[in-house]
């Protein structure tokens, strides 16, 4: 199972970029998921003026220019974990290292192939995608 890991942006740590040590730790803990094969891919965010959020209604687009004023909408990072159930991913993310200040994190499984199942045949899920799409497992 793929699960996505979402470090999410606190009021103590508003997406600045973490200490030389606190850097230091998340490396060695991203090594460790590197070797284990449980890291699919990650990275940091940048946050401030760089970023956008975009509103969609029906055919109308809304832009609105970071920074934002709320820190706890704020996605500071994120990694894709395949693991082979949430006891797993759970287990990873208690010696997640923690960065400065008060830290929150998402776990979110992905859906899967099955679970689309009312919205495709049986044969559409066992024909695997091609291209780019079906490296990288997108449903």
């Amino acid at each position: 199972m793929r699960v996505m890991v979402l470090g999410k942006a606190t009021e103590g740590n508003n997406g600045a970029p973490p200490s030389k040590e606190a850097f230091a730790a998340m490396d060695r803990f991203i090594e460790e998921l590197v070797q284990a094969g449980v890291l699919v891919a990650g990275a940091g965010l940048k946050a401030g003026a760089e970023c956008k959020r975009i509103t969609i209604d029906g055919d109308r687009r809304t832009i609105v220019d970071g920074p934002f004023a709320e820190t706890r909408e704020l996605v500071a990072g994120f990694q894709i974990w395949e693991v082979k159930d949430m006891d797993e991913a759970l287990a990873w993310l208690a010696r997640y290292p923690a960065m400065p200040g008060k830290n929150e994190i998402e776990l979110r499984p992905f859906m899967e192939a099955a679970d689309l199942a009312d919205y495709v045949t049986p044969e559409e899920l066992a024909t695997p995608r091609e291209g780019d799409r079906g490296k990288l497992g997108v449903a």
